[in-house]
This record gives structure tokens, C-alpha cells and sequence, in this order.
């Protein structure tokens, strides 16, 4: 047994394929049973909805209003309201939601925004990496949610994958994530302990480009109509221990199951500035730009206190960084299975927090930000031969 986990020579990259395509057809036969269980059940995807509906009938600044959220919602048989609470701009990218009855914009927003984030990533992550990136778990909680999830990984994800070849394109994809700010936490201070300038005006350019698109399509009243919706999140992150927390991703979720909520944001704030420190230091160390921004990216999905498993697509760069170093580079001792833990943890720790009461899914990151720092920093003594085929193609882990 120890053997069997310390080299993993059985993790071949034909089981991994074929371990991924039953995983393909495991996730759609879940998600079509998770589609038919909304009418009881409710998704998250009704609050985006639900705005666009109210956009094409009351304008864009009814969008804001939670009563009128309520309303539609109730008109539609759900029994619970889940607030739309996204900025002006990211009606840019639902109002066509607004022409479609609930059953088919679910399957129109789910699959298009899955098409984005798929089609980028398969840029990079192809041939035997296809099948392991279509299997990944965290685009089948993305998906299972309809939430943002795909479009916001596809914004992040991208951005650090384009840094190499178009710093401004980079910087453009992170300036659009003021549809989502609190996921761009700590990529300017990548950026700017990169010294990429031109990524940084590209953020500049991005950011400011859909605040001025949202004000010449809703006009100001949007934005002052906006601050609206603060209150949903204030009453949800000041209530008391509960199933709330074991369904978030961050530190200070997992710590707010047990204690005060001045404790975990201690807390949290301690693992951010960590972070934080963690993120500029390495970019100024390293100065390849996939691994610092792998390294970031890992460390995004902690650093913020508010976060959820559907907004996990972006870790696809974390992982896959490092199944393809190991590739290139060798594996050491424990590193394939660790990996392959790391790939499936999105979606292991989500299934096993509300069954067993224990938020673990902070921990997977934090691992991950270790791991990369430890590869690229550090360089691991290579095993011969353990990823090589007969005919000298890589066998690497692909998953």
C-alpha cells in the first residue's frame, strides 16, 4: 500500500481518461436530475432570471428592487426569494435572459457560459487533457447552480493564461470582473508586483470600460438603485452558526460554524494578509507568469471571506499547472495522488459538509498555494521514466 500511493504507477493517463469519461456521464445524469428537482427545490439561477425579466418590463432600476424580486419569483412557484445582488454590468450579460421562460434559459445560460469557460481553457488544456478538463468538479457545481461560476473562472482563468501572450488582454479580463469584484481580491497585486504595466492600464481599460457601458445602457439611477440589495448580504453574513456556513468556501465560513463572527474574520483577515504577502512575493520571485498566477489564483479561493463552490471553475489553472509541471518536470514521492485529491476536492469536501458538519473546502487551496510555491521554488527531484510510455510519450497524470 505505501508503495502503491508513494509512486501511483497505476494512474495511467488511459485510466485517468477513462476514470474522467465516466465521470462526464456521472455529471449529466446529475444535472438532469438536478434540472427536473428545481420546481421543488428552487436555484440560484432564479435571481438572475428573475432581474431580467423584471429589466425587460420595469427597466433597469426595478432590477434592484427586492419586492419586486419577491414578487416575480412567487409568480413563477418558487417558494423562496434569492436576491439578485450583482452590479449594473452584469446585466450586460443576463438581459437576454428576459425572453426565455425559466426551464430554458437555465439550460441556455448553463450551457453558453460552459461553452466560454470550456472553450478557453481547451486552448491550453487539450488532447489527453480534454476529457480530464470536461470532468472537472468544479464546473459541475457551476453548472448545477447556473450561477456565474463559468463566466467569472473563464474572466480569471483566462486572464492569467493570456498574461504571457497579451498582457493587455490579461489585464482587460480582470478589469471585467467588476461584475464580481471580491474574485479579483488579489490579482492587482500580482499585477503590480509583476511590474506588468500593461496589464494593469488593460484592468483600468476593462474595469472602466463596463462601468461606462453599463451607465450609457441603464443610465446613473441603476447604480444608485444598486446599494439596494446590500442589505441581503449584510443579514446574510451576520446571522448565527448553520448550514449557511458549511455551503461557502472560505476560512472565515468554516470558522463561523463554531465561533463569533469577530473571531473568524480574525481570522480570515490574518489568512488573507498571509495571502496577500504569499501572492506579491512570489510574483516578484518567479517570473513565470502561469505559475505565480496559478499560485494567486489558489489563493483567491481563500482570501476572500465571501465565496462559494459554484465560483470554483477558475482552480482548473491551479490544478492543471500542476499535473502539467509534474509532467514536464517529474513527480516526487505522494505528488499524483495529492494532485489527483486536489483536482476532485471542490467537489468531495462540498458533499461530505453538511453530512459530516465540517467545512473543509478552505484546505484544498491552501494545499495547492504550498504545493505550487514548493514545485517552482524548490525544484523536486525527478523520477526516471515514471511518466514516460514505451514509446516515450507522456503518461502524466490528466486529471
Amino acid at each position: 500500500m505505501h508503495a502503491f500511493l508513494r509512486e501511483a504507477h497505476w494512474l495511467t493517463a488511459a485510466r485517468v481518461r477513462a476514470y474522467a469519461g465516466m465521470m462526464v456521464l456521472a455529471f449529466l445524469a446529475m444535472l438532469v436530475a438536478n434540472f427536473l428537482k428545481i420546481p421543488s427545490t428552487g436555484s440560484g439561477f432564479q435571481a438572475f432570471w428573475s432581474a431580467a425579466h423584471i429589466l425587460a418590463d420595469h427597466g433597469p432600476v426595478a432590477a434592484f428592487d427586492l419586492d419586486l424580486q419577491r414578487q416575480v419569483q412567487a409568480q413563477a412557484g418558487f417558494a423562496e426569494m434569492i436576491a439578485y445582488v450583482n452590479p449594473p454590468p452584469f446585466l450586460i450579460f443576463i438581459f437576454w435572459l428576459g425572453v426565455l421562460p425559466f426551464g430554458a434559459a437555465w439550460i441556455a445560460w448553463t450551457v453558453s457560459t460552459f461553452a466560454v469557460w470550456f472553450g478557453a481553457m481547451h486552448r491550453v488544456y487539450r488532447g489527453d487533457l480534454t476529457l480530464p478538463l470536461l470532468a472537472f468538479p468544479a464546473s459541475y457545481l457551476a453548472a448545477a447552480h447556473a450561477q456565474n461560476g463559468f463566466l467569472t473562472g473563464a474572466l480569471l482563468a483566462g486572464a492569467v493564461l493570456a498574461l504571457r501572450r497579451s498582457p493587455w488582454l490579461c489585464g482587460i479580463l480582470l478589469g471585467m470582473l467588476v461584475i464580481k469584484p471580491h474574485l479579483a481580491l488579489l490579482a492587482p497585486f500580482w499585477l503590480l508586483a509583476r511590474g506588468e504595466r500593461k496589464a494593469i492600464a488593460g484592468g483600468v481599460i476593462g474595469a472602466g470600460g463596463m462601468i461606462l457601458l453599463s451607465l450609457a445602457l441603464y443610465g446613473p439611477a441603476s447604480w444608485l438603485a444598486y446599494p439596494q440589495v446590500f442589505e441581503v448580504s449584510r443579514v446574510l453574513m451576520a446571522q448565527g452558526p448553520g448550514e449557511f456556513w458549511l455551503r461557502m468556501t472560505t476560512p472565515y465560513a468554516a470558522l463561523r460554524y463554531y465561533a463569533t463572527p469577530e473571531a473568524a474574520m480574525a481570522v480570515q483577515g490574518a489568512i488573507t494578509l498571509a495571502l496577500l504577502a504569499v501572492t506579491m512575493i512570489f510574483a516578484r520571485r518567479i517570473r513565470d507568469g502561469q505559475a505565480s498566477g496559478a499560485l494567486m489564483l489558489a489563493a483567491t479561493a481563500v482570501a476572500s471571506p465571501y465565496l462559494f463552490s459554484y465560483d470554483l471553475p477558475f482552480l482548473v489553472v491551479p490544478v492543471f499547472w500542476l499535473i502539467m509541471d509534474g509532467r514536464a518536470r517529474g513527480w516526487r514521492p505522494y505528488e499524483k495522488v495529492l494532485v489527483t485529491a486536489l483536482y476532485l476536492s471542490p467537489l468531495a469536501t462540498r458533499a461530505v459538509a453538511l453530512p459530516l458538519e465540517i467545512n473543509l473546502m478552505p484546505l484544498p487551496a491552501l494545499a495547492m498555494v504550498a504545493l505550487i510555491a514548493n514545485r517552482a521554488l524548490i525544484e523536486g527531484a525527478r523520477v526516471p521514466g515514471a511518466w514516460r510510455t514505451d514509446a516515450g510519450r507522456s503518461a502524466a497524470l490528466a486529471a
